[in-house]
């Protein structure tokens, strides 16, 4: 009789945390920058699929990764808030509870799948000063084990995230005006990656949460007016 063969839980874990990362370090990174009118998002994106999307009227998505992984879950998000607005009102809508329920889908496919989801992701919600309590902007990472932090002032996600949140770390300031908060995206994500050269602007995807903005407060910015900005 044969014997079984034997993984401890603990190896398990940082194997598949490890399996994880190489999938995560693929891609390239994304940062989520507050700025004087609400929130910009910016990536090193050549490709034409967005990594960068729309998921309600103050609230926008940011995934680094599988492709196909973070869009799927994107477009859950998008039927979750549709749903919850639906039912009870567009303001009750909120990135807490989109970030909360992406951590326990994330973390039980960690935990229970054996390949675990080669992702991470931001919830970005850009502050109303009409509702109570939520006047401020919110900033939401989750990682490939389920893990969910909130953030203020930046976020970063990718396989480069502890060089990009070093460089933030001393550049950053509040109330930056938009073009000052993308140079500093762009320039965050050059250092991270260990370049000299900018990134032209035909290679960033950059979106923002106006929050000045009538309506829906996303809007994405073509690159003739991302090369405007940065001019």
């Amino acid at each position: 009789m044969s014997i079984p063969f034997y993984v401890s839980p603990e190896q398990l874990m940082q194997d598949k945390a490890e399996y994880a990362r190489k999938g995560i370090a693929r891609g390239k990174s994304i940062v989520a920058l507050e700025y004087d009118k609400g929130i910009v998002l910016v990536a090193e994106n050549p490709s034409q699929l967005s990594k960068i999307g729309e998921i309600y009227d103050r609230i926008a998505f940011a995934g680094v990764g599988k492709f196909s992984e973070f869009d799927q879950l994107r477009k859950i998000g998008v039927r979750f808030c549709d749903v919850k607005g639906y039912a009870y009102s567009r303001e009750d809508v909120r990135a807490k509870a989109l970030a909360n329920a992406y951590s326990q889908a994330i973390g039980d496919a960690f935990t229970r799948e054996f390949k675990p989801l080669e992702l991470e992701v931001i919830v970005a919600e850009v502050g109303d000063p009409r509702l109570v309590g939520h006047e401020d902007n919110v900033m939401y990472r989750v990682q490939f084990d389920g893990s969910i932090s909130d953030h203020h002032g930046w976020c970063g996600i990718g396989g480069t995230v502890e060089s990009i949140e070093a460089y933030l770390k001393n550049h950053y300031r509040p109330g930056l005006p938009l073009g000052e908060a993308l140079r500093l995206g762009r320039d965050a994500l050059v250092a991270a990656a260990n370049g000299s050269t900018p990134i032209a602007p035909e290679r960033l995807e950059v979106c923002t949460l106006d929050r000045e903005r009538l309506g829906r407060k996303f809007r994405r910015a073509s690159a003739e007016e991302v090369r405007a900005i940065l001019v």
